[in-house]
């Protein structure tokens, strides 16, 4: 199967940190990853949504998918990865790269997988992609 790609960048007028806490808070991602409901099921090393937390990912009728924190580096980076056994995505790799950028923040969103099955890594590509930019444009205009 090909690997696919999927490259976001989006600008919020919130500073880094601000941004990095709120994206890097597993319990807020459901409002981002639209239509999956989050839940952070495992505390992570040294930070609570760090190195070692996993979440959950939920929408019925797909099977629930888990990613885990791989790197955690405050106000910098996050890079998490699908852990679950049963997953109709593989080979995959999230990473969130912030920086400060006109008085706020620059998020470069960079996901890479291959679908399971043939055809399906491109629909999951468009659904994923769409949806995201979507959550990440409306995290945007929010006041945090």
């Amino acid at each position: 199967m090909k690997l696919q790609h999927i490259s976001i960048v989006q600008d919020f007028p919130q500073p880094v940190a601000k941004i990095f806490n709120w994206l890097g808070d597993h319990n807020n991602l459901g409002q981002i990853f639209f239509p999956f409901k989050v839940t952070r099921i495992r505390d992570g090393q040294e930070y609570l949504n760090g190195v070692g937390s996993v979440r959950k990912l939920s929408a019925f009728p797909l099977p629930p998918v888990e990613e885990t924190v791989t790197v955690y580096i405050p106000d910098e980076r996050i890079e998490y990865t699908v852990t679950s056994a049963m997953s109709p995505i593989n080979d995959h790799l999230g990473v969130m790269r912030f920086e400060p950028h006109n008085g706020g923040t620059r998020l470069h969103y960079t996901i890479v997988f291959r679908g399971a099955v043939p055809l399906l890594g491109p629909m999951v590509k468009v659904g994923l992609a769409q949806g995201i930019k979507m959550g990440l444009k409306k995290l945007a205009r929010k006041s945090l």
